[in-house]
Parts: C-alpha cells; structure tokens; sequence
C-alpha cells in the first residue's frame, strides 16, 4: 500500500491540475446527481420486530385514510377566549390560507365538535395539518409560517410543530465557526497561511462531495434529518485532521532538502498510509453500528462513514496534489516564527529540549503518580455515567426561542403535560373487548383520558388514544407505556382472538432506547475486539493495543459522564441554551462509541508509532516514549484543537440532541488528547518497559506485517542514498536521520 501511495502521490504532485480536475469533475456529477434523483431527509423512526412497529404497521394496512405526515398548528387568544368572533375569524383566515399550502392533503377545524380541539379554559385551540410529504419540505413550511402571520397580526399567539417547518430550519454558522477556529490554529502550528489553508481547503472539498453523495443516497433510503448535520462534523473534523498529519510530514521532508513531489510523495507513502488505517477503524466503527437492528441509527452511521471516505480519499489523492501545487511556496506568507523543524536535524538526546520532551520524561520517571492520577480522574468523570437515563428528546426540550417549542409549551398548558406524549393502542381482531380494553386504561393511574374509539374500514381494527398525564419525558410515561403492555392490556382481553399494541411516538421511542440498550454491549465488545487486532498487527505487541482499548474505554466513558452531568443533571445546561433537565438521547452512546473509538485510533497510531520507531532503533523504553511525545505532541495538540473546534461550534443548533453529540465528542477529544496521551500513555508505557512490545513468539511467525507507516518505502530511499553516498558510517548514520525521522 505504502509503495501505491508513494506512485500515486509522485503523480498527483507532478500533475496537480490533472488530480484538481477529476476531483471537480466527481463534484460536479455528485451535485448533478443529487438535483437529479436526490432526496430529502425524515424522521421515520422505525424499531423492527418491536411492539410499536407492529402497531404502526397495522395502522399502515388499515387506516389508509391517515396517510401522509401531520403537523400542528397552535392558536391562543392572550385576553383569553379564543372562540370569540374577532379570533375564530383570524383562525379561520389562517388555516384557509395553509390549506393553500404546496403538499397539504387536509386541515382539521378546531372549533368543529368532532375535533375536541379547543382547551377546556378554552384560550387555546388547534389544527392539524397533513401533508402528502415525509417530512414537509422547505417551500412547505414557509408557506405555513406565512400564514400564522395572519393570526399573528390579529393578536393571537400562533406556532407551528417540529414536523412542519423542520426543513426550514437550517443550523447556520456552525461549520463556518469551526472551520475559522480552525484555520487560527493551523496558523499558530504551521506559522504559515497557504500552509495553513491546504488543509482547510481539502476538508471542504471534501464535505461537500460527502453530503452530496448523502443526498443521492436519501433518494434511495430514509436517511435521518440529524444525519447530515452529524456527518457534518466528522467529515470537516477527519477532513483538517487526516490533512494535517500529512501536511506536517511533507514539511519536515521540504525542510530536509526534499524536492516538493518528492515530499508530497514521502508523505503520502508515510503519513498517508497511517491516515487510511485511522479512516479505515472509523469506518468499521461507523459501519459497526449495523449491528444496533435499527434502521435510523443505521443509516446514521453509513452517512457519516460516507463522509470518513470521502475525507481519506482526498487526503491520499487531491491533498498530494494541493501540496505539488504549492511547490517550495508553502510556507510563504509566513506568520510569526517558523515551527519546521528539519526532518533529521534534531539530533539525538534534544527531544528533552522541548517541552513535550521534558513533560515525557518528569512523567516517565513518575510514573506510578501520573497513572493512578489520571485513572482517577477518569474514573470521576465517568462515575456520572451510573445514573444515566436514556430517552429521545422532544419538542419540549428545545430552545426557548423556536416555534416549535412555544407550540408545544401552549399545548401542554391547555390541555396537560401529557398531551404531548399520547399513547395509540392498536386493536386488532376481536372488536367486543375494545370498551372493556378503553375503561381499563382510562382507569389506569397516570392515564388523564382515553379517546372514544376509531374503528377501521374493515371493521376488525379499532385505535384509541390515551392521554398520559406526564410528560413525554418523564420517566412515569416509560413505566406507564410498560405498565399498559404488561399488566392492563393482557387482563383486559384476557383469552379473546385479538391482537393489542401500544404504539404512537412516544412508545416507539421507549422501544429505541431499550432496544439500542439491549445491543450497545454487543457492538462495543465487537468494535473493542477488532481494533485490538487491527493495533497489535500493527505494532506488534499485546499490551499496547490492551492498554488503548483499556483508555479508550475510560476516555469515552468520561464523555458520557459530562453529557450526562450536563444535560440529566443540569449543570451548566443553560450556559448551552438547554432550560431544564432531559434525559439522554438513546442513540448518543452507540454513535459516539463508534466515532470516537475510531478517531482515538490516529492519535494512538501517529504516536505509538513514533515510539514505537525510536525504541527499535535504540531499545531504550524511556527514551522512545520521551522522542515519540516530543516529536508528535504538537501535530496531537493541534489536530485535537481542531476536532474540538469543530465539534463544539455545533452547540449553536436549537436542538438539543445536536448540542448532546457536540459535548460528548469535544469532551472525548480534551480528554484523549490531555489526560490520555500526555499523562496515562507515558505513564503506563514507563512502567510496561521492553514489555511493551512483547509478542507471543506463535503470535509473531503468523500474523502478517502491516506497513502502516510507509517504512518499506523509507528503507527504499534509504538504500538509495547510501549506494549514493561514500561508505562512510558518520554519512550513513546522518541519511538514517534524515529519511526516517
């Protein structure tokens, strides 16, 4: 691989514009396909083989009428009557207006007896509105939001739900914050701005070519309206990352008198190598999330994967080729003082001249203090994760400021707390249970009501809804949904020839936390064991890559402590714009496994590696951690400052899930990069010693050799250049120098 990268990167080097142009010819077709035969995203939450979707899939069958999407429309009258004339009339303008809409099937009328939709203090009302479309479009809630203007400049109180404008709602400002951020310090690292800028060019090249190759594929698949905006932040993340490292290689090699094509090629071969088997054990992670049997955490986990390979290809492929074209002008336009350091030039024993260095060695012969130490810090912030209570959020859980928060705020003052969370229960078969099953729940503690019944076309299938008297998010509602399904609904029917489910939103989502709970020990154990494998091949020991797995653990276990301190404690919540406490997203942990598992991995590549160098070539354990740390903590320093940038400028978005995957992933980042790398790594590898590289002798004849730092292609150059060279053992020692390090 090494030997293909280093061919493919000479080339691209030679021939930037031939390798710019196929990548704006592959954009351009991308783009071309997604206007073509692109989708839009939804929110279609499907839990095979659960009760819930048994429920909605014979709704599907028999209630063929209620197809479509329904949405709310809010009205409340602030002097208190929304049924006097001037109000009605404002009401009716209103909705006579959205059923002009594009895409609305039909308008209910809240004042119509049939609907019951009007508050029992009756200064709140209101309608729903279908659509032909999943999920309402931009130009459909647009329209919508016109027509509350209506009501608006009557002097009512008018909002819409979630549902309906949730394709004009657009998170602006997030990547062009992170990307900002992250220019600063790639200027600070690099000290130079078309340095700086190649990486940042490459990461947006790339995520735009990724999330119009998520586009095509929504025109095929259901793809979660989340998912673009999470692959948003792993592609822009991976995308500087991925092009640092090589970047960083290839301006060593110029400082080393290295032509620009060859430097582009050396890093390419090197660094290049090491970045496709960091994307790669992303991928397995992202792909792995297969295993949750879950439709939308599926795909969640292919769109993002989507934008990894994106990220990896371009940094092999279009970054060699921004490099050639750069030429010996890549650190014009310099800033401040110049941070290349000649590859080679350092010489032996100077590592300690740094402060990573010095930092590496105070560590290393302290060991045991610095490894308890940052255990326990970990083990703090992970205590938190005990408590942790899973549960998808709602609309009542989103900024204070949005529409569809104040709708269902209204909602839940005019007609109860669980008006917000009904349960639908399914009957189907034997219809003369179906008054005996409605008392039975309506006399069920926490049930505020239960709706006259509605039978099907058939004849044979009946729905009743059942107002709890909580809140989507309260966890009596979960004990409720579990309650009806246990207990109330098998003694209700007893031995009749009918078949009862408990559906509607907020059951399904019950049934996703539980489910993603049931799989999440599963998919950890399997993406834990494959990384192990993939780190012992590469770096051929048993300990290493047990130690990695052991703190990636604890480092991803700290992340979920401060999510859930934050978000289900409370602390600090409304310095981020959350208002109250909620429970913690069922689809957070596995993700968040799968992404940042997979990213932990460069770090531990790009340094261990490094050490991993340095002991073979002296066999001194101290001494290789202290050159590995000294010669990596700054490219490790400021790629974790880009990935946390990233990251953390998505704490904009009103949605608070958004805002749960933002902290989770920037703390996970702070941690790995700080306590983990700068104190446990040194640390415990100080106290492991040679046994750090202990391999079973069985283990070392079988498994094969992975060259995941290009050094078949270093050992090429070289013997090149000391067949070049005079045989003189001083020239030999210096060429080593500048070719490996």
């Amino acid at each position: 691989m090494s030997r293909f990268l280093y061919r493919w990167g000479r080339r691209a080097a030679q021939h930037p514009w031939r390798m710019i142009t196929v990548w704006l010819i592959i954009a351009a077709t991308v783009f071309g396909l997604n206007a073509a035969i692109g989708g839009d995203v939804s929110d279609d939450f499907s839990v095979p083989g659960t009760e819930a979707q048994r429920g909605v899939d014979v709704l599907d069958e028999q209630f063929p009428s209620q197809g479509g999407v329904a949405g709310r429309v809010v009205f409340a009258d602030p002097d208190g009557d929304i049924t006097d004339t001037a109000a009605r009339t404002a009401v009716a303008d209103t909705l006579e207006e959205m059923a002009k809409g594009p895409n609305v099937l039909a308008v209910s009328d809240p004042f119509a007896a049939a609907d019951a939709s009007l508050s029992p203090s009756g200064d709140i009302a209101y309608a729903t509105i279908r659509y032909s479309v999943d999920p309402p479009g931009a130009a459909e809630g647009e329209a919508a939001l016109e027509a509350i203007e209506i009501a608006r400049d009557a002097g009512l109180d008018a909002e819409l739900s979630r549902t309906i404008v949730s394709g004009v709602e657009e998170i602006e400002g997030s990547e062009a914050i992170g990307l900002a951020v992250a220019l600063v310090v790639l200027l600070v690292a690099f000290g130079s701005v078309i340095a700086a800028g190649i990486p940042i060019g490459s990461a947006i090249f790339g995520i735009f070519i990724g999330l119009g190759l998520i586009g095509v594929l929504s025109g095929f698949a259901d793809v979660p309206s989340i998912s673009p905006m999470i692959a948003s932040m792993i592609g822009i993340g991976v995308g500087i990352d991925y092009a640092l490292f090589v970047v960083t290689r290839h301006r060593e090699y110029i400082a080393a008198g290295r032509s620009p094509v060859d430097a582009a090629a050396l890093a390419n071969a090197t660094s290049g190598t090491a970045v496709l088997f960091a994307g790669t054990t992303v991928v397995v992670g992202l792909t792995g999330l297969l295993i949750a049997g879950i439709p939308t955490v599926a795909m969640m986990g292919v769109t993002s994967a989507i934008t990894v390979v994106v990220a990896m290809l371009g940094a092999v492929t279009l970054l060699p080729a921004f490099l050639g074209l750069a030429g010996d002008k890549i650190d014009r336009l310099h800033i401040g003082r110049r941070t290349a350091v000649p590859a080679g030039a350092r010489e032996r024993g100077d590592a300690s001249r740094t402060m990573a260095g010095r930092w590496a060695d105070h560590v290393g012969r302290h060991p045991w203090r610095f490894a308890i130490g940052s255990f326990v810090v970990l083990a703090a912030l992970t205590a938190p994760v005990l408590s942790m209570r899973a549960g998808v959020a709602d609309d009542g859980t989103a900024d204070s400021d949005t529409t569809y928060r104040k709708a269902y705020d209204l909602l839940a003052e005019g007609f109860g707390a669980g008006f917000n969370a009904p349960l639908t229960v399914v009957v189907d078969g034997d219809q003369t249970v179906t008054a005996a099953l409605r008392s039975s729940i309506a006399q069920t503690d926490g049930v505020a009501m239960v709706a006259d019944p509605v039978v099907g076309p058939s004849g044979t299938t009946a729905v009743l809804t059942a107002i709890p008297t909580t809140s989507p998010q309260d966890r009596a509602t979960e004990q409720l949904v579990h309650q009806l399904r246990d207990d109330v609904v098998p003694n209700a029917v007893g031995s009749a020839d009918v078949d009862v489910f408990v559906t509607g939103q907020t059951a399904a989502f019950i049934d996703i936390s539980e489910k993603l709970a049931d799989r999440l020990p599963l998919f950890i154990a399997a993406v834990v064991g494959i990384s192990f494998l993939l780190l012992m091949l590469v770096f051929r020991s048993v300990l290493v890559p047990l130690k990695a797995a052991v703190m990636n653990l604890l480092s991803i276990g700290g992340a979920y402590g401060v999510v859930v301190a934050v978000f289900q404690w409370g602390w600090g919540n409304e310095l981020l714009g959350v208002d109250q406490t909620v429970p913690i997203s069922p689809f957070l942990p596995m993700i968040m496994f799968a992404i940042l598992f997979g990213l932990s991995m460069d770090y531990e590549v790009f340094l261990l590696s490094r050490v991993r160098e340095e002991f073979v070539r002296t066999g001194d354990s101290h001494r290789s951690v202290v050159e590995g740390l000294a010669t990596t903590a700054r490219v490790i320093t400021s790629a974790a400052l880009i990935m946390v940038s990233v990251f953390a400028a998505f704490l904009l978005t009103p949605d608070v899930e958004v805002k749960m995957f933002a902290v989770g992933l920037s703390v996970a980042i702070a941690v790995d990069a700080s306590i983990v790398r700068m104190l446990f790594v040194p640390a415990s590898m100080a106290l492991m010693g040679d046994a750090n590289w202990w391999l079973p002798g069985s283990l070392e004849r079988r498994l094969p050799h992975v060259d995941v730092e290009g050094t078949s292609v270093l050992d090429e150059e070289l013997a090149e250049l000391i067949s070049s060279q005079p045989a003189n053992d001083e020239q030999i020692d210096h060429d080593k120098h500048m070719v490996k390090s």
